[in-house]
């Protein structure tokens, strides 16, 4: 667990391990199947997954970035190939937007089974199931390093997260428990996931009025809550910008006083939390049908 937070060249190491990552999994499928998710070495084994996953997408060697962005639709011999460094002409990237990833394999081996659904579900379940934060903590955090970039593997991801694996109720679940880290943690992972417009129907349905409950009344004093806060605002925004709708779900979550009250904190007018309320206003009032009822 120490080792995999040792930089790039230590989880380089740890990915190319034989046996490694497959052995975690497979101790962590047996602690949920024997109903003990909350044990010392599970949450090891969830820590170490999560550091792995971090900046994963970028520090892939090229033969996986290969497969990875393969494309199913035939592509003309002029296109460049996409990688996995940051080189991707927006073009390519509307391309892999559209078109999925290859079928997953039946059964993954080492770095393969990090993005897999398999393991994401396995994120999700102690989610649900286990009362420690640390792994809590760390399972969300997977999933946020795993969705946290603009390629088809983050989105593949998302979609898995929150339509074929229906782990929303867990994420959200999370957004009320006391642990600020966990709380934090969980709001980014919504963050991420709000950014594919896909997906944001469905997360205004299920989490946004539990974003707006769990919004302070004016900006919080403590960093982590000042993060979190600020994390919420930029939530919402990507879920009202495009939609009328959503923002009238916000609205009658009663959000709006929240929202003009933290944008509003003179003590704090250059924290994260006062900028990021500003811009979902700004975003919130370019909705014109809906000046009448803001004004109520």
């Amino acid at each position: 667990r120490n080792m995999s937070s040792a930089g790039p060249e230590g989880r380089k190491k740890m990915r190319e391990c034989e046996g490694l990552i497959d052995s975690l999994v497979y101790y962590i499928q047996g602690a949920i199947a024997d109903h003990e998710p909350n044990d010392k070495a599970t949450e090891n084994c969830v820590c170490i997954l999560h550091n792995l996953s971090y900046q994963l997408e970028i520090e892939l060697p090229e033969s996986y970035a290969q497969s990875i962005y393969m494309q199913r639709r035939n592509i003309s011999s002029n296109d460049k190939t996409p990688g996995c460094f940051g080189t991707r002409s927006r073009k390519v990237k509307e391309k892999q937007q559209d078109t999925p990833l290859p079928e997953e394999k039946s059964n993954p081996k080492g770095v393969e089974s990090l993005w897999h659904s398999t393991l994401i579900r396995i994120y999700l379940s102690l989610i649900a199931k286990s009362t420690r934060n640390y792994t809590q903590e760390a399972s969300l955090g997977a999933l946020q390093n795993l969705t946290a970039g603009t390629g088809p593997m983050p989105f593949a991801v998302a979609r898995t997260v929150v339509q074929k694996a229906n782990g929303l109720p867990s994420i959200r679940a999370m957004l009320h428990v006391s642990h600020p880290a966990v709380k934090k943690t969980a709001v980014s992972l919504l963050r991420n996931l709000s950014r594919n417009t896909s997906l944001q129907s469905d997360i205004a349905r299920e989490v946004l009025p539990d974003l707006v409950s769990v919004l302070p009344e004016c900006v919080p004093g403590s960093d982590v809550a000042c993060e979190t806060t600020a994390s919420i605002c930029y939530t919402l925004f990507n879920l009202t910008q495009s939609s009328s709708h959503n923002a009238r779900l916000l609205l009658g979550a009663h959000g709006l006083p929240k929202v003009i009250a933290i944008s509003m904190n003179d003590s704090n007018i250059f924290s994260k939390a006062s900028r990021a309320a500003s811009v979902l206003l700004y975003s919130l009032w370019s909705h014109t049908d809906l000046h009448s009822a803001y004004k109520k």
